[in-house]
């Protein structure tokens, strides 16, 4: 595998970002990762995986605009880089591999 390696939850968060699109905020992918994995994922976890992500050059973040609702507090909006995505592809790729190099015989 060429690029950075990604750990299991740091390529989840990443494919939940593609999938919320534009809707791609901390509370949102906390709550579709618990939701399809049926697992918690706390706010600092997510955070720091983030942080993380972003220090790899994988995502880029901005900040929406404030809400009355939320007291005046912006919401924080990820989104896949170039690099980002090729990682993303990689991983699949290699799990794909080696998905297919598994006898049919060791999944009954």
């Amino acid at each position: 595998m060429k690029g950075a390696q990604l750990g299991e939850l740091q390529e989840v968060i990443l494919l939940s970002i593609l999938i919320l699109d534009e809707d791609a905020y901390g509370l949102k992918i906390q709550q579709d990762i618990s939701e399809r994995l049926n697992r918690r994922l706390s706010r600092g976890a997510l955070h720091t995986a983030l942080t993380r992500l972003s220090e790899k050059g994988f995502v880029t973040s901005h900040y929406g605009g404030a809400t009355q609702e939320r007291g005046g507090r912006r919401k924080r909006y990820y989104a896949l880089t170039v690099s980002g995505k090729a990682s993303l592809r990689e991983m699949k790729t290699l799990r794909d591999e080696m998905w297919s190099l598994v006898p049919s015989t060791q999944l009954l």
